[in-house]
């Protein structure tokens, strides 16, 4: 399907504070597209807009085409749009199998949850070596990589990752990022908040900057990475 996103004049924060001043940004279809900014600049939030946790004070999104402003994240969930937070998700008192099926809790049929969560253990094997742990002994690794799973069971289109690798060593980033990118190559509209900045990019087809609540600058990632300005304000040191 189409899975493109187009966010047209968002105006969105909390309280009386306008976070998104009037931001224009389209996602294509079945690509990464990899926000970056300081810290402040809304990249979270525009998260939250298209999943239907903030609903933005002004504009529009539209998910292919057809405008979704102000949906239930509900609503949202049942249209294809997944979103896995920065923070920690799982439960951890419930077992690792059991954190998987709660990503299909919208889902009646019971028989298809267990299709699908079969087929999520067979792509990812940690779910269905570590089903019946706590959730709460994995590694931070593990865990993300449960939440993604859980996330998967909707088989959604669209996938919103709000700093995946955040808190992880060397080893679960790559792995987190080898993940994202495998789920590009089924097709899939993946928007990505990355503090890594040169790691989110390094894996994406676009990327944004975003500064005080606007896109400053839309352009391939590779152009990204390569712009010495770029590099100086927002990426760091290589």
């Amino acid at each position: 399907m189409d899975a493109s996103l187009e966010l047209r004049g968002i105006v969105a924060g909390y309280g009386q504070g306008d976070i998104l001043r009037g931001l224009d940004l389209d996602v294509p279809a079945g690509q990464i597209t990899c926000l970056i900014g300081p810290n402040g600049a809304g990249k979270s939030t525009v998260l939250r807009v298209i999943s239907g946790l903030l609903e933005p004070r002004a504009g529009h999104v539209r998910l292919a085409g057809e405008d979704v402003t102000g949906w239930s994240p509900q609503r949202m969930l049942e249209r294809g749009v997944a979103h896995v937070p920065q923070e920690r998700s799982l439960f951890p008192s419930m077992s690792v199998w059991d954190n998987m099926l709660m990503g299909a809790y919208i889902i009646d049929d019971r028989a298809a949850v267990v299709r699908r969560a079969t087929e999520i253990a067979d792509r990812w094997p940690i779910v269905a070596r570590r089903r019946n742990d706590l959730a709460g002994s994995l590694s931070g690794g593990e865990q993300k990589t449960v939440e993604i799973a859980r996330a998967m069971m909707l088989d959604p289109p669209v996938i919103c990752f709000d700093e995946p690798s955040v808190g992880l060593e060397p080893r679960a980033r790559k792995n987190i990022f080898g993940i994202l990118a495998e789920l590009s190559s089924d097709g899939r509209t993946i928007l990505l908040v990355e503090q890594n900045a040169r790691s989110g990019l390094a894996i994406a087809h676009t990327g944004a900057v975003l500064d005080a609540g606007i896109a400053r600058l839309v352009a391939p990632a590779s152009e990204l990475l390569e712009s010495p300005e770029v590099g100086r304000l927002y990426l760091g040191a290589p």
